[in-house]
């Protein structure tokens, strides 16, 4: 089987990138849950609490600052605005939080994987040192989030 290379990512992009890491670990955390048959109240009050501190803040900086670099009809980036749409959706839906939860961890892992593998590699390319050097500026400051205080996951 062929290894494959880990993406180089540029130091403007980085923080964005780790951000990714924890949405990652975030779908893995729901896994967890699933297995161990946590009851969906405290799942749901880690999916609200991660959308609040992590999500929402990082589609903000994402859509004002990263995806701008591409024209405006792209469809990479009509692809992620869609996602993120459904994504928002499924972390606000309260009705069947049961299947808003295992859609949601299936969703936004595959949404980390398009941007990462994808995306981001395309903005990469075309970006001006101007631009990078922008993101990087905006992103120099971003505080990782408090530790969130049920970790059922364990």
């Amino acid at each position: 089987m062929e290894k494959k290379k880990p993406i180089k990512r540029h130091k403007a992009l980085q923080p964005l990138s780790r951000q990714h890491h924890f949405g990652l670990l975030f779908s893995w955390k729901l896994r967890k849950g699933f297995s161990k048959n946590i009851e969906m109240e405290r799942m749901q009050k880690y999916a609200k609490w991660f959308y609040e501190h992590e999500i929402k803040p990082h589609f903000k900086d994402e859509e004002k600052y990263l995806f701008p670099i591409l024209e405006d009809d792209n469809e990479l980036v009509e692809r992620a605005l869609k996602e993120h749409r459904r994504l928002k959706r499924l972390f606000n839906d309260t009705k069947n939080p049961e299947k808003s939860l295992n859609n949601l961890e299936e969703e936004l892992d595959a949404h980390i994987r398009f941007e990462e593998r994808i995306l981001f590699n395309e903005i990469q390319k075309v970006a001006t040192e101007a631009q990078l050097e922008k993101i990087e500026e905006i992103h120099n400051g971003i505080e990782k989030s408090p530790d969130y205080h049920d970790p059922f996951w364990e």
